[in-house]
């Protein structure tokens, strides 16, 4: 037993601490797997996580990170061997289980999905827990029935990890993409993503109408509140909008008109108890329907011991695209 790097968060008298420091292996959690992590990537749960801005971490001490990629160290799962490569996201990581900003990770091997041929795990950190739960929203958006020519796909939060891969997948797939933003000034960006439009998104500010005009047939949305209470009230009969964040706030201040007079759903998107057959198929699409080149795009790296800095930044909302963290 060793030590190894981790970015690891104690309990304060007010609040949390979050620091880059030496992690004893012998205060490894139990598992049948433990992982040499060699890539991570941060979404705003771990923003929220490593600046101490909201309760994420319900365990002390916690190693933050909720996803990784990175090759099997050690197995007694039958279905891993040494030398694996493997992808992990969610679980309770960096919440209730050691994370994944760390040179080691042991978790259990029913929670670990295989790196999809072709891809590395630089990519997959690349993607990481946002185009997951993209791809999520996209496969429920599916199985509601929507094609591209059921009409145009709303995306919210467009700029960001989560919207950056929807509007990407889904312009390949052929769908119509509305990009919503804060951030105007990404407008280039995120037409070189696909997307056929760029609206401001205080077109989806302030009360929402019980019905408005419908604008599209179904929608991502990674924002939450008052924003997607606006996409409901505009969005098609018999459409569908896939809600998977909450950037905006928790609350939903809306009404049962668009359920009840245009059979509008609303799809819950969870990425993290999603079942691991949805997790596979999630992962194997990214493999096939997301573009490398626009991935490669909306990528930038740093390493670990810029984390806790980057944390507060996409919580600032100056994030653009997907950051990979390095492990080693």
């Amino acid at each position: 037993m060793g030590t190894f790097k981790a970015i690891r968060i104690d309990k304060a008298d007010k609040g949390t601490t979050a620091a880059l420091t030496q992690f004893d292996e012998a205060e490894l959690m139990e598992g049948d797997v433990t992982v040499a992590v060699e890539w991570s990537t941060l979404n705003y749960k771990d923003g929220l996580a490593v600046t101490g801005k909201a309760p994420v971490v319900r365990r002390f001490p916690m190693i933050a990170g909720i996803d990784f990629a990175g090759t099997v160290e050690q197995s007694s799962h039958p279905a891993w061997k040494t030398g694996d490569k493997v992808v992990c996201n969610g679980w309770g990581m960096g919440e209730t289980h050691l994370g994944a900003y760390a040179e080691k990770a042991r978790v259990k091997g029913d929670w670990l999905v295989r790196l999809p041929d072709g891809m590395s795990t630089r990519d997959a950190m690349a993607i990481g827990t946002a185009g997951y739960t993209a791809m999520l929203s996209v496969l429920a958006l599916e199985k509601h029935g929507l094609t591209p020519t059921s009409g145009p796909i709303v995306v919210t939060g467009a700029a960001g990890g989560v919207g950056s891969v929807a509007t990407a997948v889904l312009s390949k797939l052929g769908y119509h993409v509305i990009a919503s933003t804060g951030r105007m000034s990404e407008a280039d960006y995120l037409k070189g993503l696909g997307a056929a439009e760029v609206i401001d998104r205080a077109e989806l500010a302030g009360p929402a109408k019980p019905l408005a005009k419908e604008r599209w047939a179904g929608g991502v949305d990674s924002v939450g509140s008052t924003t997607l209470a606006n996409l409901l009230s505009m969005t098609k009969y018999g459409g569908a909008i896939a809600a998977c964040g909450l950037a905006a706030g928790m609350d939903l201040p809306s009404s049962v008109a668009p359920f009840i007079l245009r059979g509008v759903c609303l799809l819950g998107i969870d990425s993290v108890m999603c079942p691991i057959e949805q997790r596979k198929l999630a992962w194997n699409r990214l493999a096939s329907d997301l573009d490398k080149a626009k991935l490669a795009d909306i990528t930038h790296e740093i390493g670990l011991d810029q984390v806790i800095g980057a944390g507060a930044e996409i919580l600032a909302g100056k994030v653009r695209g997907r950051i990979v963290v390095k492990i080693r």
